[in-house]
C-alpha cells in the first residue's frame, strides 16, 4: 500500500475525532441555550437533561480547589491530546482498526472537554442518569466518547495479548 493511501486512512480517524468534538460542542451549546444552570428536563424515568458546569475532573474531583485545577487539566489534556494524535498518526491503521477507533474517540472527547475548560473555565455536563433516589454524576458526549474509547482500548489490549504467543 502506498503512502498516500495510508495517509488517507489516518485522516479518516482524525475526522472521527473532529466529529466527536463537533457533536460534543453542538450538544453543549444547545443545552446551554435552552436550560439554565441546574434546570432539570426529564427525558425518561431514569434520564434527565440538567445543565451543570464542572470545574473539576471526573466525578467533580478537585472541583472545590481554588482555580489552579483549570490550568492543570488544560495542560494535562493538551499533553494527552498531542500524545494521542502522534500515536494515531504513527499507527499502522490497517492492522489496528480497533486501536485507531479507540484513540480517535479518546482524542475527540479530550479535545471537546479542553475546549470547554479554555472557553468557560469548566466543562459543561448535562446527561444525568438516576435510579429512584440514586443519582449518577452528570456527563456529556465527550465523556461518553472517552469511556467508549477506553473500553475499546481494553478490548484491543485483550485481543493483542491473545494474538501474541
Amino acid at each position: 500500500m502506498n503512502e498516500i493511501a495510508i495517509g488517507k486512512r489516518r485522516w479518516r480517524w482524525l475526522l472521527l475525532s473532529l466529529a466527536v468534538v463537533i457533536a460534543d460542542q453542538l450538544s453543549k451549546a444547545y443545552v446551554a441555550h435552552h436550560l439554565s444552570e441546574f434546570e432539570v428536563r426529564s427525558v425518561l424515568p431514569i434520564l434527565d437533561v440538567t445543565l451543570m458546569h464542572n470545574t473539576g475532573a471526573a466525578f467533580s474531583f478537585l472541583a472545590s480547589a481554588s482555580g489552579w485545577q483549570r490550568w492543570f487539566f488544560i495542560g494535562l489534556a493538551g499533553i494527552v491530546c498531542i500524545a494521542l494524535a502522534f500515536w494515531l498518526c504513527r499507527l499502522r491503521v490497517e492492522a489496528r482498526g480497533l486501536l485507531a477507533f479507540a484513540l480517535s474517540l479518546v482524542l475527540g472527547g479530550a479535545l471537546g472537554n479542553v475546549i470547554d475548560r479554555i472557553r468557560l473555565g469548566s466543562v459543561v455536563d448535562f446527561i444525568h442518569f438516576h435510579w429512584q433516589l440514586a443519582y449518577f454524576p452528570a456527563f456529556n458526549i465527550a465523556d461518553s466518547a472517552i469511556t467508549v474509547g477506553a473500553g475499546c482500548l481494553l478490548l484491543d489490549a485483550l485481543f493483542d495479548a491473545r494474538r501474541k504467543p
